[in-house]
């Protein structure tokens, strides 16, 4: 509920800042222009009549206004701009139109506000999110590259690509013509360079995971297949406040729930919505493929479980056997695969919040 006195909307940008201050006492409306920083924000807000709440739509100018305020004793909220309430016949969209809709979102407690980080978790967050964008890098320059030899009429035909052998088998092209080898060579040291990259961006990530506050959710995330260290600490930090949810509301948060459309007696269900946090989704969703194969605990996955507790090992056994024999009821069915995983990847979102939100 709204208790202080002035309600304040910011429109921000990387260059540019707009105030909008609405006075519940008097109704006044006062609007600024200020540079962008918290200084010149918090200098204007201690000219309106206090208390003051501020709100913002979350963005890339990212959070540090937010933790700014909220050190200096001046309850700050993030908005989420995607859940706005917009009217339907306004037409005219300007910085200062913005400001003074939020600050009136804010007033009546009409918004929904995100998770602000804190500086720890979103520097983990920024990793996670680093190695996510080397991998799409590293595929990228492998389609590149063999995509180069597959116009040459050169196709690998010796076993899985991207292998020891397939690398020896790529350093062993020669090319006559001195453009070809060129781009030829290019394209070879790009994707040696973007794995090597991956790789330091791996130990990274695993030297963190078995070192931080997160190092326990990790390792009863882990008693899951297809969770490893990375997934396990990606979803970790993406996710952070399990608390937040339900076994039956993580899956919606993460988009994986389809899409609805009913009215009256009708009812249309269509795609997943695919909103949220579309990461983690799609760990989820390529961790869900391995439940399709017969489960047998083999030594990876029982070098995960003697990371975790009793408790922990004994649910991760339980998804396990429930998550495969749900792919067996799909193949009954006769569902496609893509959408089965889909659905297998819906539940094991559940599985996870159950052993994340499990006390130690």
């Amino acid at each position: 509920m709204f208790t202080e006195r002035t309600s304040v909307g910011l429109d921000v940008h990387a260059r540019s800042m707009v105030g909008a201050g609405l006075d519940a006492v008097s109704g006044q409306v006062v609007t600024r222009r200020l540079v962008p920083g918290s200084a010149s924000v918090l200098a204007w807000l201690g000219e309106l009549p206090q208390p003051v709440a501020v709100a913002y739509e979350a963005g890339p100018t990212g959070y540090g206004l937010a933790r700014s305020l909220t050190a200096a004793g001046i309850r700050c909220e993030v908005v989420a701009p995607s859940k706005l309430v917009r009217p339907a016949g306004d037409r005219v969209k300007t910085d200062t139109r913005d400001a003074i809709h939020l600050a009136r979102l804010l007033r009546m407690d009409q918004f929904t506000a995100v998770a602000v980080p804190s500086v720890e978790q979103e520097a983990a967050r920024d990793l996670v999110r680093a190695r996510e964008d080397c991998r799409g890098d590293l595929m990228r320059a492998r389609h590149r590259l063999s995509k180069l030899l597959l116009r040459q009429g050169i196709v690998y035909s010796q076993g899985s690509a991207w292998t020891g052998e397939h690398d020896r088998w790529l350093r062993r092209q020669r090319f006559e013509l001195a453009g070809l080898a060129t781009a030829f060579d290019e394209g070879y040291e790009a994707v040696v360079s973007v794995k090597a990259r991956r790789d330091r961006l791996d130990a990274a990530i695993a030297a963190m995971a078995d070192d931080s506050v997160w190092t326990p959710v990790v390792h009863r995330l882990g008693c899951l297949r297809g969770i490893s260290t990375l997934t396990g600490f990606a979803l970790a930090v993406e996710i952070d406040d399990w608390s937040r949810f339900t076994g039956s509301t993580i899956g919606a948060y993460l988009g994986l729930v389809p899409t609805e459309h009913s009215s009256g007696q009708s009812r249309a269900q269509g795609s997943i919505t695919k909103t949220g946090n579309g990461h983690a989704r799609r760990l989820l969703v390529e961790a869900a493929w391995h439940h399709q194969h017969p489960y047998r605990p083999g030594k990876v996955l029982r070098d995960r479980w003697a990371l975790a507790d009793p408790a922990a090992r004994a649910r991760g056994h339980a998804g396990n056997r429930r998550l495969h024999q749900r792919w067996v009821d799909f193949r009954l069915r006769r569902k496609p695969g893509v959408i089965a995983d889909v659905a297998i990847a819906r539940e094991l979102a559940g599985w996870c919040w159950s052993l994340a939100t499990m006390t130690d």
